[in-house]
């Protein structure tokens, strides 16, 4: 039986700003993990690709406001900090 994977202490070390913001962030995170989980099931984002997370943010963010498609962002950009790669994404017109 194995541990379910810790986001908060994945992002422990990027998580940066006020309480509320880095509770935020480890939310957005773990929705982030279930919707890839459940799609590719790619439990942790140490199996991730940039095509995984570019997928969220295109079809599962597309009918949300672009002040949320933008925090979602801001914490594609923590999750992609932490695990050291150098995936960009398009902002286009969302924000």
């Amino acid at each position: 039986m194995s541990k379910p994977f810790d986001m908060e202490l994945f992002l422990a070390g990027v998580l940066t700003g006020s309480h509320t913001t880095r509770q935020r962030h480890v939310r957005q995170a773990k929705i982030i993990q279930a919707e890839i989980a459940e799609r590719w099931q790619r439990e942790t984002p140490w199996a991730w690709q940039r095509k995984h997370v570019a997928w969220f943010l295109e079809r599962h963010l597309d009918r949300h406001s672009a002040a949320t498609w933008y925090y979602y962002l801001l914490t594609v950009r923590l999750l992609t900090r932490r695990l050291e790669k150098t995936w960009t994404f398009n902002l286009r017109a969302r924000v």
